[in-house]
């Protein structure tokens, strides 16, 4: 598998690279980030290396990163080859109810912000970033079909939704003929596989391919943090805000997967990184991994986590270290009570050729190869 193989996103015809470009650090104005030159380096020898999939949001650094992603397109004449990606939700005027949240007003509001910033006329996904608790799924795909119909933008999809919304949604979406969904962005890692109970045979059922964030576990998988008796220690920002709410890694059996990947990867004579990488993109739903970096170093070394196969008994032993524990309701589907149910026979799936082409397994993966 190489950068410039492509795969359609989900139960649509958009082809994407299985390494999308994660641009949150594009910009210091955080406090943290790539300045605007390191930045424009890693956009060009991401293109170069044959992506095409650019993930931002109005929301990563102040809209910074819009703002140099629609320079960067400018300037190199690549807005039509690259995947164009951003998301809304989060509120910029603070005092202004309606200038964040899932809202018909914010996400108008919303997308003309991200287009002036983008330089362009058209984004290529256009995702709601979080949920908000308050706004009916019905109301975002409606507004989303509107921006569809109206060219501003191509698909849409959700990040960071209970599974039960994402149905919900989808299944508006296909009973009023209105725009589908298409992506599902969602934390994904050997050190965070919750979404393997719901979303990923969900978005398989309805066609939204899975988009993966933290694939590194916010850093804990890259190989530089070690235990200690605080917890954790090393240079990156979980040894500093480490126990704030998302951030708290430094657990025990974080750290039973973190030595199972470094055996693995001394095997493998990889970087912790890149096997950690190619773990999630080669996991089943998953259509591209986003990847992010600070530094032009640690971007190559992301780019080459497609370049090697891990090892079937190697990934048996990254699966069992980082194997979720057993909870209700799926305990209970087990093979015990799936016999009592078919009366002791044996029941598969149904035959080859016997389903409409959109669940066939390549889809469940994922996506269709673009030849």
């Amino acid at each position: 598998m190489s950068l410039d193989t492509y795969y359609t996103l989900g139960r649509s015809g958009l082809r994407v690279s299985r390494l999308a470009l994660g641009t949150m650090t594009f910009g210091d104005n955080w406090g943290w980030g790539a300045a605007e030159d390191t930045a424009r380096t890693m956009f060009d020898r991401y293109l170069a290396a044959g992506g095409n999939f650019v993930d931002t949001a109005d929301l990563y650094t102040d809209g910074a990163s819009e703002e140099l992603l629609g320079r960067f397109m400018a300037e190199t004449g690549t807005r039509d080859r690259v995947v164009l990606s951003t998301k809304f939700s989060y509120n910029a005027q603070p005092g202004n109810p309606n200038a964040g949240g899932n809202g018909r007003k914010h996400i108008l509001r919303a997308v003309d912000g991200s287009l002036r910033r983008l330089r362009t006329d058209y984004i290529d996904l256009y995702l709601l970033h979080t949920w908000d608790r308050l706004t009916p799924a019905e109301e975002v795909v409606r507004t989303l079909d509107d921006l569809v119909r109206a060219g501003k933008i191509r698909y849409a999809g959700l990040s960071d939704v209970p599974a039960w919304y994402a149905a919900r949604a989808q299944t508006y979406a296909e009973a009023h003929a209105l725009t589908p969904l298409v992506n599902l962005q969602l934390e994904y890692s050997l050190i965070e596989r919750h979404i393997e109970h719901e979303f990923v045979p969900m978005s398989a059922e309805l066609g939204m391919g899975i988009t993966a964030w933290s694939p590194l576990g916010m850093g804990l998988l890259s190989g530089k943090y070690k235990a200690s008796e605080a917890g954790g220690s090393g240079e990156g920002r979980l040894a500093k805000i480490s126990g704030a709410p998302g951030f708290d890694r430094f657990t025990e059996r974080n750290w039973r997967v973190v030595a199972a990947l470094e055996e693995v990867a001394a095997a493998m004579g990889r970087p912790m990184a890149q096997v950690a990488l190619n773990w999630v993109a080669t996991q089943p739903g998953v259509a591209s991994v986003i990847v992010g970096a600070t530094k032009l170093a640690q971007l190559d070394d992301n780019l080459a986590a497609l370049s090697f196969e891990i090892p079937l008994e190697l990934r048996a032993r990254l699966d069992a270290a980082s194997a979720l524990e057993p909870t209700f309701p799926y305990w209970f589907f087990s093979d015990v009570q799936q016999s009592r149910l078919h009366g002791g026979v044996a029941v598969g799936n149904k035959p080859a050729g016997y389903a409409p082409p959109v669940y066939v397994p390549a889809q469940a993966q994922g996506g269709f190869k673009a030849d």
